[in-house]
């Protein structure tokens, strides 16, 4: 077989688009298409078209297309990246890199095409609480298909590697997701909430029950604590588990809803007292890293996700799934100012090579040329 020469072609699609930043996907795209661009490869990413009021062709060297859905909250994702996989298979791109394991299905149309893919599958989608019975099942059964019909099987974390080798007999190729460390904010951002430094704790994160923040409030609500705890947040639509939450009554919570000033988010990062992390269903996740870049004392969900991100309990503490647990480890954190502060200045160091954005893309990019020439 010839070998393939030239600038690499790559299509990316399965996420809302680029520049559009509102989750750990979205991220992705950014921080990999904007390097793989200034290494010489061509990038196309699909954009959701109604998320777009302007639709300029090209943005930092990396190209755009812009593609329907049918606009149902059930069926808007699968739908937009259906198109843009056809569309894809139809055009000269080398490979394809494909996100979310929903799309597993989609593997089937490159199969036909012989278009070489890669997909990046994320979490445990099956088992999160807002897709019950149907949603559930499809899931499951998506992403056992992407095993079937995809080149490769992307994870961001080995614990995540071992529940696809554990479920469906697959072989994945570990890649993390990075993170940016950063050192200095601007500490007036945090006035306008009426905080000061360590004088809160934070949660950062959507507002749905795989986030256990309800947990984490009643804890804290059960606590002595005299600091705030601050909910970074919310959900895009009416949703009675935020609501529940957004009424639960303690004067020492604050809910600042989104918020997309990068130089605020990073200021409540680098002066909370310490981070709330409740996710549970996913590999690496982009918040934690997020925390340790920043520099933060980190309480997490005890999941085998975050015991491999925070090399088990080095980089932080661990609460189980239950309010009683959140409050003792409350006591703990607020009795132990100076194992606080040391989790502070040690958090950087956990970022370990593999969550480097340039290591991830030199890993990535050995994934898309192994495709374009097997």
């Amino acid at each position: 077989m010839n070998k393939h020469t030239g600038p690499l072609k790559v299509a990316i699609l399965g996420t809302k688009g680029y520049p559009y930043v509102y989750s750990g996907y979205e991220t992705l795209v950014k921080e990999l298409g904007e390097r793989l661009q200034k290494r010489g490869v061509e990038v196309r990413v699909y954009c959701h078209r109604p998320l777009f009021k302007n639709k300029p062709k090209e943005v930092n060297g990396i190209k755009l297309i812009y593609t329907p859905a049918i606009e149902t909250k059930n069926l808007t994702q699968l739908s937009h990246s259906f198109i843009s996989m056809t569309h894809a298979c139809f055009s000269d791109v080398d490979v394809i890199f494909v996100c979310n394991s929903g799309n597993g299905l989609f593997g089937i149309i490159s199969r036909i095409f012989r278009k070489p893919t890669a997909i990046n599958v994320d979490g445990l989608e099956w088992l999160r609480p807002k897709w019950k019975g149907l949603g559930a099942k499809y899931f499951l059964f998506a992403s056992k298909m992407a095993t079937k019909f995809y080149d490769r099987i992307i994870n961001d974390s080995d614990e995540m590697q071992k529940v696809y080798e554990e479920l469906f007999n697959a072989k994945s190729t570990v890649i993390a997701y990075g993170a940016n460390p950063s050192y200095d904010s601007d500490p007036s951002k945090i006035e306008k909430w009426g905080l000061e430094k360590e004088g809160y704790y934070l949660i950062v994160g959507r507002m749905i029950p795989d986030n256990n923040a309800d947990l984490i409030l009643e804890g804290f609500i059960q606590s002595d604590s005299t600091r705030k705890l601050v909910i970074v947040g919310d959900v895009p639509f009416q949703d009675e588990y935020a609501i529940r939450l957004k009424n639960m009554k303690d004067d020492r919570l604050q809910f600042t809803g989104y918020i997309t000033d990068p130089e605020e988010l990073k200021a409540l990062y680098h002066n909370c007292f310490a981070y709330f992390h409740g996710h549970e269903y996913g590999g690496t996740n982009p918040t934690l890293i997020k925390a340790m870049a920043y520099g933060c004392a980190i309480l997490a969900l005890d999941t085998r996700f975050s015991r491999e991100t925070l090399q088990d309990g080095k980089h932080g503490w661990f609460f189980e799934k239950d309010a009683a647990s959140v409050a003792k480890l409350l006591v703990k954190a607020e009795e132990s100012p100076k194992e606080m502060q040391i989790l502070r200045e040690t958090a950087r160091e956990g970022l370990t090579d593999k969550y480097n954005w340039d290591r991830v893309t030199d890993r990535y990019l050995e994934v898309f040329e192994e495709l374009r020439n097997p």
